[in-house]
């Protein structure tokens, strides 16, 4: 009984691991009906001639046996061109059938189908599949189509039942085209039969293919998780990194010229070296992150300076790496520059100091 949780559709994951295994739709009647139809065909076409040199083959060889001297044995020569018919027939059967089970399911190659499996040699497990539902239904699958031809055999015969009596009389050549004729005939509705039936078989196959590669919504969220990973796992891992991305964005602080401050929410740190050709931001984060780079500046003596305006451009505009825009370069520019003469001041020694009042 089919699962009744089952009610999504395949995912193409699942119908590519079902290939790897050998698992496609496909049908066998469908391949051995077009490959009898072919074969019915091609003897249709080719039957003139496939008659006259098995003929003169079967001529030669009961000649050779009634001990006419006259008669040489049948060499290659002679078998070749007979066997040509047969070869036709069946290279072209097979082509068929071969080009028919390439369309339905492709070239699979699945090794894990060709490792040992020890339990096919079990004969406990062949005796439940005889005489299990399946393999009544593959009965039954057979026995009618077999039913049918049958059918259409003793309804042809029963046609032409009064054509019987007359051919006591008839002679050799009669026979052989009343037999011939009806043997095609039984050949080509039996094989049409078979198509029809195949190609039922084979809808029904595909049905039942679809039904077995079925999802519940817990496969489909377990095939997410094979796919994507776990995403609690995923979620620590992303936290993980923004963690590590932190402690070395603070710690880029440390080399900052100056940060630009909001003066609570936003707080951005800007590096600049003489041979530099802009300055970069080095860092930058809103309310708790800011105040984590504001109290890092403080501990390493860095400057603070408060410009709202310049503190929300640089936060929305410019990522962490790269330079500030051109269009800012003066406002920038003027605060490192009044930064520099600031600090140029306090290392300079206080005029006013008693050393200095001497020295004068």
């Amino acid at each position: 009984m089919a699962d009744q949780s089952k009610t999504e559709r395949a995912s193409p994951r699942r119908r590519q691991k079902a290939r790897e295994q050998g698992q496609v739709a496909r049908s066998r009647d469908l391949i051995a009906g077009l490959g009898a139809m072919t074969a019915v065909l091609v003897c249709a076409w080719q039957m003139p001639g496939f008659a006259g040199e098995w003929r003169g083959l079967l001529r030669r060889g009961l000649n050779l046996a009634a001990g006419r001297p006259d008669e040489m044995a049948p060499n290659w020569r002679d078998i070749l061109p007979a066997l040509r018919g047969v070869g036709l027939v069946a290279g072209l059967g097979w082509l068929t059938a071969t080009a028919s089970g390439l369309a339905q399911g492709g070239l699979v190659l699945a090794p894990s189908a060709l490792a040992p499996n020890w339990k096919r040699l079990d004969p406990a497990t062949h005796v439940e599949q005889l005489f299990s539902l399946p393999a009544l239904s593959r009965a039954l699958k057979s026995l009618l189509p077999t039913a049918i031809i049958v059918y259409l055999a003793v309804g042809m015969l029963a046609r032409d039942w009064v054509l019987f009596p007359g051919l006591l009389r008839a002679s050799r050549t009669a026979l052989a085209v009343f037999a011939t004729g009806h043997m095609y005939e039984v050949a080509w509705k039996g094989a049409l039969v078979l198509l029809a039936w195949a190609a039922a078989d084979y809808l029904l196959e595909r049905q039942r293919h679809e039904n077995e590669l079925k999802m519940s919504r817990q496969d489909q969220k377990d095939e997410f998780k094979e796919m994507e990973g776990n995403p609690t796992v995923k979620q620590r891992i992303r936290r993980l990194q923004r963690q590590t991305r932190r402690r070395r964005m603070l710690k880029d602080v440390e080399r900052a010229a100056v940060v630009i401050t909001n003066p609570m929410e936003f707080a951005v740190a800007l590096e600049y070296r003489m041979e530099m050709e802009a300055p970069v931001v080095v860092a930058k984060g809103r309310n708790l992150l800011a105040a984590q780079i504001k109290e890092i500046a403080r501990w390493h003596g860095i400057p603070l300076v408060e410009n709202p305006p310049l503190a929300h451009a640089l936060y929305r505009a410019v990522e962490i790496g790269q330079a500030i825009p051109p269009k800012l370069y003066t406002v920038v520019a003027e605060i490192l520059a009044a930064i520099w003469r600031a600090q140029a001041r306090a290392a300079q020694p206080d005029s006013t100091s008693p050393t200095n009042a001497r020295t004068a």
